[in-house]
């Protein structure tokens, strides 16, 4: 055992790298914890190297090649093997790691474990102890060697062979037994055949072509961020021509790329140590050829550093609504290409490709050491490539590439990788910012877009190492603003220096907002915060680096959080601006990082009754207005944690909530990386706020995403997003063709369209006639199929109520306009409410109902119908029952509508109209049935699906409104309508996540009997909005059939309804109990706003946990349910962790704290099976048996930690000892 002092959880928490052994059982042999400095104070975490290079010149160890051993224990009897496995997986690992240093007192012997892996280099005095420390090492070459690489031979054939066969046997089928042996024996100038061998024989290969098809390259992949893999020439053009620069120029002032991808870089996994520079092949060791390749990387073309500004995110500041704002550059406009100009590049081809590689698995982790040998085989070529179909898992050689950005028109079925010969240089340094680097930092970041941000802190850093806080100074004539080195945040930049040449910037504070983030998001997801010091939290302002050196992000990273003492970073995105103006000088710049942090979770917030909370309230820091941004972080522990990487082509189609939440829950998975995420939606992603901070938005809402929601998301920084309507899907090619015959491939298709309101198809009778609804024929529902009116509107998105606003403002409709509301959904009355709250009076408002389906009215509650009714006869609103829409302008031409004319049970009538707004019956749009008809998808009114989501073609699959189950279930009653849409999208993404997470155990077949059950989701199914008389409505509901309330009210087995107040005066709660004892529904209807994300929260409770909710209400002690959830004591209740305090206390109570007492679930059990004899009732029994066991004392201590672990959200509970 390695000897430590300290907290062995802190030290855990802030190691870089912790490997824990099992056995098959798995039981822990053993652990090892390794951090990126010195352990026992022999240096400073800053400053270790000069201190070890003393001990021995001969040791080149960096921070990049270096790691030191703080902690080692192990089973006595397994420990050698142990120590050797874990040494060995750690070389494999990190693979740029080549030293491990292990200190411990002089005095000390390191027993016979450790001694056979380490050997003693020297000694060390601590800084703070009055004693030396004795510093061993252990070297790379004896666990985990570098490759020796050799060009091929004939006679490697019998021992590569093998390693080909195991992976693929199309070679061998399509070229014959020996096509590699012909391989090698074909080399050429142009071609030659490299293999790596370990003692003797070959464990690898690799062939490598000067030929390259750069044409195709330069029409298919944006190579400007390497010049096109081309040496400069005079005659290259890499500009459009000014006419067509003009013309872009809004799109580009946006830093909108229509071909940017989100994730094009990949992680740095496998960096060429310091041992492969000093070999024979390829070395690199001589500054001036250093000095060479950078320059080669910032000639000819500046444009090197725009693949940072393609691949990052924009922050801005409106100067008209004050509200920071991101502007993503992961959209994709197909209809709206910024240019089609394509470079030109006339310079040689300056790339050679990878065109066949193999290796044992065994030594996959070393792929790399073929780079430095390959490079040597063509001294002309800086780049080298390699393309592999897209679904190939990236293995240890591509993690070093950088993945290229494909033009929206690239049908290749292949992804291209890059990897430049300045990549393979180990001398990169990171370091503290001085005056000096001022030059080589504006040269690096001269093409980025919010580059003075970047030099403004670079310039405050260097002057003050504080940024800026300014006071006013009153000189007598005028006011000087002034800074103070003892105020403003800590701050420090940081350069990456190679071959003393600046190739990277970023910038941090103090993160001084770290209570609103702990309270806000999920950090503690990924550390434990009581084990981070305050000052440990930092805030990255700005990251930039060269992407020829993108493949030592992490180490970047890393460094920062080393030599700034920080153990944290954050990084905010904010949601993008309304106007698309970038952000001033002050923000946040772009960050190449983006996507080696990991997006944090937002958590659900309680809203609290602050009045009546008082000192009891949270602090202002925890219940201030919440900022509107979408939180990525990275920690020590996170630096050596390697992602996986899926590139496999998934596009949603439609961003409906199913859409988005299905989206949302890939997003998230921390240790995924998803690089070829796409949505295609009409209008983009949701959440743009259009409508701004208004209250009333048309259209009744769901409560599964709000506006601050996405913003919290930031989906846009992880997803492509392309604006268009899909036409047609064609499965044999496997693309989705968009309505300007544009096409985007998939692997996987998700369909979320959903159902829309769509334009009704007047019945075309002559009401001159005094025609009745009897009269009309019932020809089935017909599509309209002439041109839509301009003023008729179908609600259907955020866009289209802005759209119906905007032509409701420029059209004088406030003021003299008749407008008819056509339909009896509950948008229909948020929809009157809005037209009144904006100033249209009611007596120009027509509300037509036509016939209704089903004898369930949107509300299912007479009390509620009855309030709203009464609301629009009194704002003078007129009500028309059951008409059907007959024609528009007396069968006229329709565009505009001018009058409208319906009919009904009794006579018909006519309306004048300036705007038709419709809210007839939901339906699949037609060109999305036309788009799934054309495609054979097997379509009975709604796409079919099974229970996995799956259509009849296994790549595609389906959610939401727009499915039904295969009649195969006998279920028709059941559709995902009936559920939650964020239920259903979770479920949807936990069912294809399957298919790529390798940590997730594999799914099991059902019993052929299940196979047969549709699933039920468990979710609450919520709607809500404002309506007529400013009545704040929310009704939350399990799914279920629709049935009338009075029926359900009749069954014998209903349980519970609990009301207060009165519908008509604005202050009706109603709680529907069931049987069980829990809350099954919420209906509130009110005058004032409340908080509905609380009153959510208590579907599915027990009545008990409500403060015994039944027996209150039968004492009458319950007059106001909504002064009763204002109350202290249910705050808790509202916790967004309130759920896990629930399992916990209930896997106290089903698992046997005491070997001879069963749990409280088997004593439970035992009692129903009566094989207990009682003398007491079983409830008198149970409750005693609790209290007089341990199980009391258990529960007790859990709810008090969480209450403790809680309190900045819950300070209003008191515990023991806090007085």
């Amino acid at each position: 055992m390695v000897p430590y002092s300290g907290n062995l959880l802190s030290l855990r928490e802030k190691a870089n790298l912790a490997v824990t052994l099992c056995n098959d059982k798995e039981e822990i042999m053993a652990q090892a914890t390794f951090v990126d400095y010195p352990n026992w104070n022999v240096s400073n975490q800053d400053s270790w190297v000069s201190v070890f290079r003393e001990l021995d010149s001969e040791i080149p160890c960096t921070p990049l090649n270096t790691l030191f051993l703080h902690l080692f224990v192990a089973v006595d009897e397994y420990s050698v093997g142990c120590c050797r496995e874990i040494t060995q997986s750690v070389f494999k690992a990190v693979p740029e790691l080549h030293f491990i240093f292990l200190i411990v007192p002089s005095y000390m012997s390191l027993g016979s474990t450790l001694i056979t892996v380490f050997e003693q280099v020297g000694n060390i005095p601590s800084l703070t102890y009055d004693e030396d420390f004795t510093v061993h090492i252990c070297h790379r070459q004896k666990h985990y060697p570098q490759l020796h690489i050799r060009r091929a031979r004939v006679e490697d054939h019998d021992d590569l062979m093998p390693i080909f066969l195991r992976h693929d046997m199309l070679l061998k089928e399509t070229y014959g037994e020996y096509f590699l042996a012909e391989l090698i024996e074909a080399q050429d100038e142009e071609n030659h055949a490299i293999v790596c061998e370990v003692e003797g024989v070959a464990v690898g290969f690799m062939s490598v072509c000067s030929r390259v098809n750069m044409q195709l390259l330069h029409e298919c992949f944006d190579l400007g961020p390497f010049h096109g893999l081309c040496t400069p020439h005079p005659d290259d053009v890499l500009q459009p021509p000014e006419e067509q620069s003009v013309k872009g120029n809004q799109d580009a002032e946006l830093g909108t790329s229509n071909h940017s991808s989100p994730k094009t870089v990949e992680e740095p996994r496998e960096p060429v140590s310091p041992q492969a520079m000093e070999g024979t092949q390829g070395r690199i060791t001589e500054e001036a050829t250093a000095e060479e390749l950078l320059s080669a990387v910032h000639s000819g073309n500046s444009s090197e550093m725009e693949d940072i500004e393609n691949l990052s995110q924009q922050s801005s500041v409106s100067d008209t609504d004050g509200r920071v704002s991101c502007l993503s550059l992961a959209s994709i406009s197909l209809p709206k290409e910024t240019s089609d100009f394509r470079p030109i590049y006339k310079g040689a081809s300056a790339a050679f490709c990878i065109q066949l590689f193999c290796i044992e698995e065994k030594y996959e982790a070393r792929s790399l050491d073929f780079m430095n040998f390959v490079f040597s085989l063509f001294p002309d070529k800086n780049f080298c490539i390699i393309s592999l179909p897209h679904l190939t898992p990236e293995f240890a050689l591509i993690q070093n590439f950088v993945k290229i950005v494909p033009f929206n028109n690239c049908t290749l079925e292949q992804d291209l990788y890059v990897f430049h010969r300045a990549g393979l240089l180990k001398s990169i340094k990171i370091r503290l910012a001085t005056l000096l680097d001022t030059p080589g930092v504006e040269n690096l970041v001269s093409t980025l877009m919010l580059n003075k941000s970047i030099l403004e802190d670079l310039k405050q850093y260097n002057e003050a190492r504080r940024d800026h806080e300014l006071a006013s100074v009153n000189t007598g004539k005028t006011f000087n603003l002034v800074h103070s080195p003892e105020d403003g945040t800590p701050m420090k930049a940081f350069v990456a220096e190679v071959a003393e040449q600046i190739v990277g910037i970023a910038v941090i504070r103090d993160e001084m907002d770290i209570e609103y983030i702990r309270s806000h998001y999920n950090i503690e997801d990924f550390i434990y915060f009581s084990h981070h010091q305050r000052e440990e939290h930092g805030h990255l302002y700005h990251f930039a680096l060269n992407p020829v050196f993108r493949h030592y992000t992490k180490f970047f990273l890393k460094e920062i959080l080393r030599l700034g003492f920080k153990s944290c970073l954050y990084y905010p995105v904010y949601p993008q601006a309304r106007e698309g103006k970038f952000q001033n000088s002050s923000a946040h710049s772009l960050t190449s990082a983006l996507h080696y942090l990991v997006p944090v979770r937002p958590r659900r917030q309680i809203v609290y009754p602050l009045e009546k909370l008082g000192i009891n309230a949270p602090s202002k820091a925890v219940s201030k207005d919440p900022l509107s941004y979408a939180l990525n972080h990275t920690n020590r522990k996170l630096t050596l944690e390697p992602k996986i990487t899926v590139n496999a082509k998934i596009v949603v189609v439609g961003a409906s909530n199913v859409g988005i939440s299905f989206l949302e829950t890939l997003v998230f998975c921390s240790h995924l990386k998803f690089s070829n995420l796409t949505l295609i939606s009409t209008h983009g992603l949701p959440g743009k706020r259009l409508l701004g901070t208004e209250q009333r938005k048309f259209l009744a809402s769901d409560h599964c995403f709000q506006d601050r929601d996405y913003a919290l998301m930031s989906l846009c920084s992880w997803v492509n997003v392309v604006v268009g309507r899909m036409t047609a899907i064609d499965r044999a090619a496997k693309h989705v063709v968009l309505s300007k015959k544009e096409i985007v491939l998939y692997d996987h298709l998700i369909l979320c369209t959903g159902q829309q309101y769509q334009v009704p198809c007047p019945t075309g009778a002559d009401i001159s006639q005094h025609v009745t609804n009897r009269e009309i024929p019932n020809s089935g529902k017909q599509r309209y199929t002439d041109k839509v009116p301009c003023n008729h509107f179908t609600l259907n998105d955020e866009e289209d109520c802005y759209k119906a606003l905007s032509w409701i403002k420029s059209n004088s409709i406030i003021t003299e306009g008749n407008v008819i509301v056509y339909g009896n959904t509950i948008d229909t009355y948020t929809t009157v409410e809005t037209l009144l709250n904006i100033g249209v009076r009611g007596s120009y408002i027509h509300l037509v109902q036509p016939p209704s389906n089903s004898t369930i009215t949107c509300f299912n509650n007479y009390s509620v119908e009855s309030a709203v009714q009464d609301a629009l006869r009194a704002a003078g609103v007129t009500i028309y029952c059951d008409a059907l829409l007959a024609q528009w302008n007396d069968g006229r031409y329709p565009d505009p509508i001018h009058s409208a004319c319906f009919t009904t049970p009794t006579k018909p009538f006519r309306l004048p109209c300036s705007m038709f707004f419709s809210f007839c019956e939901k339906n699949v749009d037609y060109e999305t049935f036309k788009a799934l008809n054309d495609a054979c998808l097997v379509y009975d009114g709604r796409l079919v699906i099974d229970t996995n989501f799956h259509t009849n073609d296994i790549a595609i699959r389906a959610a939401g409104s727009l499915t039904k189950f295969s009649n195969k279930y006998y279920s028709n009653e059941w559709t995902h309508s009936n559920f939650s849409s964020k239920e259903i999208g979770f479920q949807l993404a936990a069912a294809m996540l399957t298919l790529f997470d390798p940590t997730l155990e594999p799914v099991t077949e059902p019993p052929a009997d299940l196979d047969r059950l549709i699933p039920m989701y468990k979710g609450a199914k919520i709607q809500g909005g404002i309506l007529p008389g400013s009545y704040h409505y929310l009704h939350i509901a399990k799914p279920a059939i629709p049935t009338p309330l009075e029926v359900q009210m009749a069954q014998p087995n209903f349980g519970l309804e609990i009301v207060t107040g009165n519908a008509k005066n604005g202050t009706y709660f109603r709680i529907h109990i069931n049987k069980y004892k829990m809350v099954e529904t919420i209906t509130c209807l009110s005058k004032e706003p409340f908080p509905a994300s609380n009153y959510i929260r208590l579907f599915g409770q027990h009545e008990q946990l409500l403060n015994n909710l039944c027996n209150r209400y039968e004492d009458k002690l319950i007059p106001d349910l909504y002064s009763y959830f204002m109350e202290p004591w249910c705050m808790a209740l509202f916790h967004d962790r309130f759920i896990d305090l629930r399992k916990e206390l209930r896997q106290i109570l089903t698992s046997k704290e005491e070997e001879d007492l069963p749990s409280i679930e088997q004593l439970a059990r035992q009692i129903e099976d009566e094989e207990i004899n009682l003398k007491e009732k079983p409830r008198n029994y149970l409750k005693r048996f609790y209290q007089e066991t341990i199980y009391k004392s258990l529960v007790e201590k859990s709810i008090l930690d969480y209450l403790h672990y809680n309190h900045y959200h819950l300070p209003m509970y008191a515990w023991p000892g806090i007085i």
